[in-house]
């Protein structure tokens, strides 16, 4: 049911879909989600197509770090792909230099190309493979869980 609801608001998002704005990065509230300060309107960003380890799981806190040194304090350039249950924005944010953070995150072993919520996403998806077979970051270990296992294994308990 909750996947419904996600592709709905995301749906109808895309219909409306914003165009790309520029703003300054003011917090990093995890490897995957930041916000930006556009004109005087503060902006939630999740990251699409990407999922990092959350807080408390292993490279969570390496994930949040490299987000933050990427963009804390920065100019960004927000790509918005919709928006999703929790009315955070999904986009790709473009660094000062032209790199995708999201592709960045990835290919430093740093996050998970998100198949579920990006499955044609072929960039994401060789990024990943590429750092897999380095075993960059998060594929250094030998089975590393993934962010949406390990949250769902935590509302278990």
């Amino acid at each position: 049911m909750r996947a419904l609801i996600v592709l709905a608001v995301t749906a109808l998002a895309a219909c409306g879909q914003q165009a790309p704005f520029s703003g300054k990065v003011i917090s990093v509230v995890d490897g995957d989600t930041i916000e930006v300060l556009d004109g005087r309107t503060t902006r939630r960003i999740r990251l699409h197509g990407v999922d990092t380890p959350e807080q408390g799981q292993a490279f969570g806190g390496r994930a949040r770090r490299r987000t933050s040194e990427l963009v804390m304090g920065a100019a960004v350039t927000v790509r918005p792909k919709g928006v999703d249950q929790f009315r955070r924005i999904l986009a790709d944010v473009v660094l000062a230099d032209g790199r995708i953070l999201n592709e960045v995150l990835v290919s430093e072993g740093l996050a998970w190309w998100f198949r579920r919520y990006a499955p044609r996403h072929r960039r994401l998806e060789t990024l990943e493979e590429q750092a897999r077979d380095a075993r960059k970051g998060l594929w250094a270990e030998a089975e590393p869980t993934p962010p949406w296992l390990w949250r769902r294994a935590r509302k278990r308990k």
